[in-house]
């Protein structure tokens, strides 16, 4: 009689150890199968941001507005309407090996600064926005833009120019863009009503001018550095979405009734929109010695 042999059916702690044998082999198969993990690139350091931020500077393209971006590693350039490509592309080589640093923007029409003729405050045939009321002491002046004070030494308050307000006593452009004139002329009233402050990026703010009146807006960022075309550097910016024209040069930027800033330029207009640089009021107010009110 031919004897046969049966193939033992695997008992219950048999199967156990081959299921878990088959689990582990899936877990290690889908370990190979998955795509290898890849590093996310590391961040500039603020050193190399720093050097990216010169090298925009050291590029001397006129219309270009820059600063830096810590939370997401970047340079932030924005270039006026009339800056070429060839001008982008060099200051993209300033930048050499770091350029990735770099995000450019655009902005429409060119950037200068807002200095016209007209009404408001007047001096050597321009026409200029009166900033804050400050002063120190029993003297009272009123702050405008350096740029303002640069053209005229004397300001008065109509279009003849036959009501004294003052002298220039003193101004900084560029580098900064702040001025101090001095109410020589007791008869003029110089109302407050503000304490100063410092910008930060989405605040709200309205910006008031002899050109165009009140505008509002928002800040888009803070330490800026703009190269006007024509006019040099000016460093330590707010950067604004409120609009602006000639004329507007040093009026006020402000909070409620918060003093942030002087205009002091930009591009675009009060129709198509466009973007606004000023000077923080704190600096001047530290230079010259003096408080709003």
């Amino acid at each position: 009689m031919r004897s046969t042999r049966t193939t033992p059916y695997p008992g219950p702690a048999q199967r156990n150890r081959l299921i878990a044998l088959a689990a582990g082999l899936g877990l290690v198969m889908s370990a190979l199968a998955a795509p290898a993990a890849t590093a996310a690139p590391d961040k500039p350091t603020a050193a190399e941001l720093a050097t990216v931020h010169a090298a925009v500077g050291k590029s001397g393209v006129d219309g270009v507005a820059w600063y830096t971006d810590p939370s997401t590693g970047k340079v932030v350039v924005t270039a006026d309407a009339a800056v070429s490509a060839a001008e982008l592309n060099r200051v993209r080589r300033a930048a050499g090996a770091d350029a990735d640093a770099l995000t450019v923007k655009r902005a429409s029409g060119v950037f200068k600064p807002l200095l016209g003729s007209g009404d408001a405050i007047y001096g050597s045939g321009y026409r200029c926005s009166l900033g804050f009321n400050v002063r120190a002491g029993s003297e009272y002046y009123f702050i405008t833009a350096g740029h303002c004070g640069d053209v005229a030494p004397t300001w008065y308050s109509d279009s003849a120019q036959s009501t004294l307000i003052g002298p220039t006593v003193d101004s900084s452009f560029p580098g900064d863009d702040y001025a101090l004139v001095r109410y020589d002329n007791t008869s003029l009233t110089h109302p407050g009503g503000y304490t100063a402050g410092e910008a930060y990026v989405g605040q709200s703010v309205t910006r008031d001018g002899s050109t165009t009146g009140v505008h509002s807006g928002t800040v888009t960022a803070l330490d800026v550095t703009v190269r006007y075309r024509g006019s040099g550097v000016v460093r330590e910016m707010i950067q604004t979405d409120v609009c602006a024209e000639p004329g507007d040069s040093g009026g006020a930027l402000y909070s409620g009734s918060v003093a942030l800033g002087i205009t002091s330029g930009g591009s675009g207009d009060c129709t198509t929109g466009g973007t606004t640089f000023f000077q923080p009021v704190t600096e001047a107010l530290s230079e010259y010695g003096v408080e709003v009110y």
